[in-house]
C-alpha cells in the first residue's frame, strides 16, 4: 500500500485579472522508503504540486480544483480542517524548503527553532526532553559542534543551515519528507554531503522522499522514480534511469540537451589587460580573544579584455571576499590595477568615477533588486549617478537599448521585479551593470538559482555580450559545468589560498592538487 496517493491534482492561482492553472490533473503515489523526483523548469508547477500535499499554498490566491484527492495513510488531506492539518504538518509530513536563510527565523537560535516543532507536537517531552531531542537530531544530521544550538542562522554556513532545516523537518519522525530544491545554493562538496545525509536518513528511518529539483545531477544521484512537468502537466514518467537515458518526450529531451557546453577557445593573453591584482589579501578582525580571520591570502592574477577568469571553491574559501576587495567594498591589503589606475590609491571622487568600469551581478536578483522600483528605474539608477547631464529621454533610450541587448522587450520596463521570472530578473541585474559600459564584470554565482534551460540561455547571452563588447569576466561559481563552459582561466581556492590555477581545460583534465580532485569528484553530472 502507498503511503501517499495523489489523484487528479489541480491547483489554480486566481488574480484580479486572470486564473492560471499551475498544476493540471496530476496523479502519483509514493511508498515508504522510496524516492519520487518532480522535475521541470521554473513555473512548471513542481513546487506547487509538492506544497499542496501539506496544504502550504497561499490561499487566496491558490486553491485546489474540485476532484483533487491527496491521501496520506488513507486519510484525505484535502478535506481536513485547519486544526487537523496542524497535526499533519511537521509531524506526518516534514518539509525542507529551498533557501534556509530566508526560511529560518533570523531572530531565533537554531536550537530553539528545532525545539519549537517538538513543543507543538510533543508537549509531553518537557523542557529537558526537548533539549535532549534537539541534541540527538543535530548529531543525526552531522552537527555535533556545541555552538550550533546557540547560533543564529547568519552565524552558520549554508550547509549547516540546510542541516538545521533537515533536523527541524525530522524532529517528529515524519513518514514523508518533502525536499524542495534542497541543494540549490550549496557548493559541490556540501551538496553531496546533504544528499548523502538524505539518503542515509531515508534508509535508516524508512522515509518516503518527494524531491523537487531542476538539477539532473541531483536526480541521478538520488535515484528512484521521476515525473517531468511542463506548465503544470505531466509529460513523462518512469524510473530515473529511464527518464535520463531514454527520454521519450521532446520537452524532456530539450531539458537534457540544455548543457552549459564545452570550454571556450583560448584567448590571446597579449590583449589589453583589464584588471590585475598584486598581493590582494583580506582579513576580518576577530572578536574578544579570537584571532583575526584571514579570508584571502596574498594572491596575484591578471585578466585581459575578452577573457573570463573562473573562481571556484567551497563556501568559506574566500571567493566572495576576493570579489568585494576588488570592488573596493571591504578593507584589504594589496593593489588592484584597473587598466593603469591603482584603485586603492585613488581619491574617493576618482574611485567613484572608476566604479562604472567594474560592475557586479549578484547571485540572487530577487534580493539584489529593489522591490519598490520598476525595471527602468533599477537599470537607470547608475546613469543618474555617473552621467547626470543626460536628459530623461536619453536615459529612457539607453534603458531600452540595454534591455534589448539582454534579450528583453523594452515594453516591460515599467514592471516590478516580482512580476518577472527568475531568469528575467537576472537579465535586469545584468542590464543594470551593462548600461554603464564597464570593462570588467564580476559575476557572483549568477546562475545558481536558474533551471537548466534558463541557465543555458543566460550563459549564451554572456558569451554573446563578451564577443561583441570585449568584456572581461570574473565568474564565481560552485557549478563546475558552468565554469568549464565559460572560463578561459581558473583559480581554485581553499581557505583563502589559491591551491591551483591554470588553463581551464588543463585543470579539469589533469588536476594537480588534492583539493581540486576532491571538488571534481563531488561534481554531479
Amino acid at each position: 500500500m502507498s503511503l501517499l496517493a495523489v489523484q487528479n491534482l489541480g491547483v489554480k492561482y486566481t488574480t484580479p485579472t486572470q486564473v492560471v492553472m499551475a498544476v493540471d490533473d496530476l496523479s502519483f503515489s509514493l511508498k515508504a522508503g522510496k524516492t519520487l523526483c518532480l522535475i521541470g523548469e521554473s513555473g512548471s508547477g513542481k513546487s506547487t504540486a509538492a506544497l499542496s500535499i501539506p496544504q502550504l499554498l497561499t490561499s487566496p490566491p491558490a486553491s485546489l480544483i474540485g476532484g483533487s484527492k491527496i491521501q496520506l495513510n488513507g486519510e484525505d488531506i484535502a478535506s481536513m480542517s485547519p486544526r487537523q492539518l496542524r497535526q499533519v504538518r511537521g509531524k506526518s509530513v516534514g518539509v525542507i524548503f529551498q533557501e534556509p536563510m530566508t526560511s529560518l527565523n533570523p531572530l531565533q537560535r537554531a536550537g530553539k527553532q528545532i525545539s519549537e516543532a517538538l513543543r507543538v507536537h510533543q508537549p509531553a517531552l518537557g523542557h529537558q526532553g526537548r533539549i535532549n531531542r534537539v541534541h540527538e537530531l543535530l548529531v543525526q544530521v552531522g552537527l555535533e559542534e556545541p555552538r550550533i544550538p546557540n547560533s543564529f542562522p547568519h552565524q552558520l554556513s549554508g550547509g549547516q543551515r540546510q542541516r538545521v532545516m533537515i533536523a527541524m523537518a525530522l524532529a517528529n519522525n515524519p513518514q514523508l519528507l518533502i525536499a524542495d530544491e534542497p541543494t540549490t545554493a550549496l557548493d559541490l562538496t556540501t551538496q553531496k554531503q546533504v544528499l548523502d545525509l538524505l539518503k542515509r536518513l531515508q534508509r535508516d528511518l524508512n522515509l518516503a522522499v518527494l524531491l523537487v529539483t531542476h538539477d539532473f545531477g541531483v536526480v541521478r544521484y538520488m535515484g528512484g522514480d521521476a515525473i517531468v512537468l511542463k506548465e503544470g502537466r505531466q509529460v513523462e514518467r518512469g524510473t530515473v534511469e529511464k527518464v535520463l537515458t531514454s527520454p521519450e518526450d521532446a520537452y524532456t529531451k530539450s531539458l537534457l540537451a540544455a548543457e552549459p557546453g564545452d570550454p571556450p577557445t583560448k584567448i590571446n593573453r597579449r590583449s589589453e589587460l583589464a584588471l590585475r591584482s598584486e598581493n590582494i589579501s583580506v582579513s576580518y578582525l576577530g572578536s574578544g580573544k579570537e584571532a583575526d580571520l584571514v579570508a584571502v591570502q596574498p594572491m596575484n592574477f591578471q585578466l585581459a579584455l575578452g577573457e573570463t577568469l573562473g573562481v571556484v571553491g567551497e563556501s568559506g574559501s574566500g571567493k566572495s571576499s576576493l570579489a568585494l576587495a576588488l570592488l573596493q567594498l571591504i578593507p584589504h591589503s594589496g593593489k588592484t590595477y584597473l587598466n593603469k589606475d591603482i584603485l586603492e590609491q585613488l581619491t574617493d571622487e576618482d574611485l567613484r568615477a572608476r566604479r562604472a568600469d567594474i560592475q557586479i551581478v549578484f547571485q540572487d536578483p530577487f534580493s539584489s533588486l529593489s522591490p519598490r522600483l520598476t525595471a527602468e528605474q533599477i537599470i537607470a539608477e547608475g546613469l543618474e549617478v555617473h552621467r547626470p547631464k543626460l536628459t530623461v529621454e536619453e536615459i529612457s533610450n539607453a534603458v531600452d537599448s540595454t534591455l534589448s541587448q539582454v534579450q528583453m522587450n523594452p515594453i516591460d520596463k515599467h514592471r516590478y521585479p516580482h512580476e518577472f521570472s527568475g531568469g528575467q530578473r537576472q537579465r535586469i541585474a545584468l542590464a543594470r551593470a551593462l548600461i554603464l559600459e564597464p570593462k570588467v564584470l564580476i559575476l557572483d554565482e549568477p546562475t545558481s538559482a536558474l533551471d537548466r534551460a534558463v541557465r543555458a540561455e543566460f550563459l549564451q547571452l554572456l558569451r554573446s555580450l563578451q564577443r561583441k563588447k570585449g568584456l572581461a569576466y570574473i565568474f564565481i561559481s560552485h557549478d563546475l559545468a558552468v565554469v568549464r563552459s565559460l572560463a578561459h582561466h581558473l583559480l581554485v581556492m581553499e581557505n583563502g589560498h589559491v591551491v591551483e590555477s591554470g588553463d581551464v581545460r588543463q585543470v579539469f583534465s589533469k588536476p594537480q592538487h588534492h583539493y581540486t580532485k576532491k571538488l571534481l569528484s563531488a561534481f554531479l553530472t
